[in-house]
C-alpha cells in the first residue's frame, strides 16, 4: 500500500462480531477509500475478517490490522492480507521487518517527542500518539515546532467533536474506536445510521 494513499480517518474494530465487522465494512465500500479499517489482534476473529473482507470489499476499503504487539500477529495478519499494521506501543525490529517485506504500512505507538523520533528513525510509516485525548490536540503542533512535518495519527478519545481540532494542531490521520459509530447501530445492523456517522467524520476533514 502506498503512504499516500493511506485514509485520513481509520475506524478501530475491536469487540466487533463477524457479521457487525463485515457490515461496517460493506458499507464502507460506498466511501471508496476513504476510511480504513483496523480489525484489532484482541477479537477472536480477527484474521478471518481480515481475509474474508479483503476478499470481498478489499478493492473499495482498505483494511489492516490493529493492537500488533508481536512478530507472531504482524506475521499472521500479513499473510490474510492486511495492508497495514497499528500497534498500541513502539515496534520491534522484527516487526518492521516483516511490513516492509511485506510493503505494508507501519503505524507504532508513541506518547513523548522521544519515542516518536524513535520510531521514525526505525522506519515507521506514519506514528500513532497515544492516548490522543490524554495529550490533547496541542501536542500535535508543538511536536512538530521542533521536529518539523511528520505524519502523525491521533488514536484514543478521538469523536466527531474534537476530530476537527486534532486535524488543525496537526495531526494527519485519525484513528477513531467505539465513538466512529452508534452501538445501537452496529448492534441491529442499521444501514442508514452507519452511513451517517461516516459522513459526520469526514465533514471534520479540512478542505
Amino acid at each position: 500500500m502506498n503512504i499516500n494513499s493511506y485514509p485520513k480517518i481509520t475506524t478501530i474494530m475491536r469487540g466487533y462480531s463477524y457479521k457487525e465487522a463485515m457490515t461496517v465494512i460493506e458499507v464502507l465500500t460506498a466511501f471508496d477509500h476513504r476510511v480504513g479499517v483496523e480489525v484489532t489482534t484482541n477479537n477472536p476473529d480477527y484474521l478471518k475478517i481480515i481475509h474474508d473482507a479483503n476478499e470481498e470489499y478489499g478493492d473499495k476499503v482498505d483494511i489492516g490490522v490493529g493492537t500488533v504487539l508481536t512478530a507472531a500477529q504482524a506475521s499472521a495478519a500479513v499473510a490474510v492480507g492486511a495492508k497495514f499494521m497499528l500497534g498500541p506501543a513502539v515496534f520491534n525490529a522484527d516487526i518492521f521487518n516483516i511490513a516492509r517485506k511485506a510493503k505494508v504500512i507501519t503505524v507504532p505507538a508513541a506518547m513523548t517527542p522521544s519515542e516518536v523520533v524513535e520510531m521514525l528513525n526505525a522506519g515507521a510509516d506514519i506514528v500513532k500518539l497515544f492516548p490522543a485525548s490524554t495529550l490533547g490536540p496541542s501536542f500535535f503542533k508543538a511536536i512538530q515546532g521542533p521536529l518539523g512535518r511528520r505524519r502523525l495519527m491521533a488514536v484514543g478519545g478521538v469523536n466527531v467533536k474534537n476530530a476537527r481540532n486534532f486535524f488543525e494542531n496537526g495531526a494527519s490521520y485519525l484513528g477513531v474506536g467505539s465513538s466512529m459509530f452508534n452501538h445501537l447501530d452496529v448492534k441491529t445492523g442499521n444501514v442508514n445510521g452507519l452511513h451517517e456517522s461516516v459522513r459526520a467524520f469526514l465533514a471534520t476533514i479540512p478542505k
